[in-house]
This record gives structure tokens, sequence and C-alpha cells, in this order.
């Protein structure tokens, strides 16, 4: 837990600085509307299985400051995700959740024009699952019995902007286990799609 709270200050300590250090640039706030893909697996330290990614979906909402070629975006994702196990016996099992993301990422955009830019983005992300599904066997079901339902993690990755529209590909890492007995984190990999609608 203390982890997670030393990833979550140091980030707002770095969006904090960033803001401070851009003060004297007018910020220009925006807000627009996202959706993609993602391709989710979770790590287990159990012997005896292997994780799988699975293909899930996302969309929501973002605003995003900029602040001259840096920026700071704000996320609020649904995200459907789905990851699979295989086991020893050559059996295989599915793990499905659903999850409300809430991403916040500081961005240099290294190529800035008027129309068009590039740039790459790191921060944290906060995600609270519900309505997990395990097709399995009951070993494994009592292992996700206690599902945690909050994951503090970290994300980053590059993007694309052009006019309104922006392209973000973008991979995240949860610092905690959904699974304490199988000590699972979430891995996830995710493509999205969105525009600013002002």
């Amino acid at each position: 837990m203390k982890q997670q709270f030393l990833a979550l200050g140091s980030l707002l300590l770095c969006i904090s600085c960033t803001i401070e250090t851009k003060a004297q640039q007018t910020p220009a706030f925006h807000i627009g509307v996202k959706g993609g893909t993602n391709f989710t697996k979770t790590s287990t330290e159990s012997p005896s299985l292997e994780g799988k990614y699975g293909f899930g979906y996302q969309a929501g909402v973002m605003t995003r400051i900029d602040l001259g070629s840096l920026y700071v975006q704000g996320e609020a994702l649904f995200n459907k995700r789905k990851a699979s196990y295989e086991s020893q016996d050559g059996s295989s099992s599915k793990l499905t959740w659903n999850a409300i993301d809430i991403p916040v990422v500081v961005g240099y955009k290294f190529i800035k024009t008027d129309n068009f830019n590039i740039r790459a983005f790191a921060g944290g992300v906060y995600s609270y699952a519900f309505n997990n599904n395990l097709s399995t066997s009951r070993a494994l079901q009592e292992g996700f019995k206690q599902f945690d339902r909050s994951n503090i993690g970290v994300t980053g990755g590059i993007g694309a902007d052009y006019k309104n529209f922006t392209l973000d590909f973008r991979y995240e890492t949860g610092l905690s286990s959904i699974s304490k007995e199988f000590k699972s984190k979430p891995h996830s990999f995710s493509l999205g799609i969105g525009y600013f609608l002002f």
C-alpha cells in the first residue's frame, strides 16, 4: 500500500511542478470522447498457471490542458477486460471483469505544429473493478474469490494528434494484485482513438 501512495504522490508532485513552471503560458483546456481496444493479461506466481492476453474494449471521456509543448491529460474510461490462463494439465480458464479507469498523465509534444503533434507521455492510473467472472475449476475460483477491486498502476506510451483527432498507444501495469493468492497483477496494452469537441 505504501508503494501505491508513493507512486500517486510522485505523480501529483510532477504535475504540480509542471503546471507551476509553465504558469506564465496561457493554458488551453480541451474536452473530448475516446474509445478503443485493450489487450490484457494477469501475471501469476503460480508455477501451474500461465497468463495469456485477452481482447477487450474501452470507452469514455478525456480532458487535456496544453502548456506549450507540455500537457496534462486525465481520462475516465470504462474498460471491459478479458484474460485467460493455461494450466499444466492443458486446461484453460477465462477471466473477465469490468473496470472504471482514471489515468492522469503528463506528456511532451516532441513534434508540434498547428495541426499535427507527435508526443510521449507517462503517469498513473486508478482502477476500480466490478462484475468479475471466472469460468474455470473450483480451485481457481477460490483463488479469485477475494478479487481486489481497487488497483493503482502506472502507464506510459506514445500518441499523435491531427487537428481534433487523437491516437494513443499505451502500456499499463498494476502495482497491486487483483488476486492475493496468485499474486496476479494486470498488464495491458491499449489503442485508443479520440476526438476533442473543443
